[in-house]
């Protein structure tokens, strides 16, 4: 009798996508960040408390913008992206805000120069839908607008920075929270000279060399 061999499943390259922390800080001191609870009926992270994000489009390499990248944080997201790519994930960060929150970062064009770069993620290469995903921060100041969730992400509100991580986020949401909550604390110049951040898989943390080519 034939026997057969089961094939291990084909491995899903991830998707280009950008995340955006928008954060306040109140006038008692309590930082807060915006986010959302991504609807029941999604295939990825349902029920979970994320910031609002979602994958790079091929319009968003073309997209115009009010306002370019800093130089610093341009760099940082060009250590692992070509420079067309970067600027593609800053663009879609902005519309992704707008999409699911109704914000605008800036006004009908986005104000590129509001952002910084935080670190970035890489879904583990055993599920089925992947994103390298980067974690942009602006300040709400920079964001004009009322709040109108599009359906994905529902019970839109700035939560309280300390509380969050009692709440239902996912595991890589924590991760990233903790990251941000050390570059609040950081001066201008250890933001700008830091080690780059990411996580491979759930909770692997690891440095980016500054040699590394673009890709995952």
């Amino acid at each position: 009798m034939a026997t057969s061999t089961l094939r291990p499943p084909a491995r899903v390259h991830p998707r280009d996508a950008a995340t955006l922390i928008l954060w306040r800080r109140r006038a008692d001191g309590t930082v807060e960040i915006l986010t959302g609870l991504r609807n029941a009926g999604l295939r990825f992270m349902p029920n979970r408390l994320v910031f609002p994000g979602g994958r790079v489009d091929f319009a968003d390499r073309a997209a115009p913008a009010a306002t370019e990248l800093r130089a610093t944080p341009r760099a940082f997201l060009e250590r692992r992206a070509p420079p067309r790519l970067a600027r593609a994930l800053a663009i879609a960060a902005a519309r992704e805000l707008e999409e699911e929150t109704g914000l605008h970062l800036g006004g009908r064009l986005p104000t590129l120069d509001a952002l910084d770069y935080l670190c970035r993620a890489v879904t583990p290469a055993t599920n089925p839908i992947r994103f390298n995903a980067r974690f942009l921060i602006a300040p709400a100041d920079a964001a004009q607008g009322a709040i109108n969730g599009s359906g994905e992400l529902e019970q839109l509100e700035f939560r309280d920075l300390e509380l969050l991580q009692s709440l239902p986020v996912a595991p890589i949401t924590g991760k990233v929270l903790g990251e941000f909550h050390a570059w609040l604390d950081m001066s201008q110049d250890e933001k700008d000279n830091r080690d780059l951040v990411w996580f491979a898989g759930r909770d692997n943390r690891r440095t980016e060399k500054k040699q590394e080519s673009p890709g995952e």
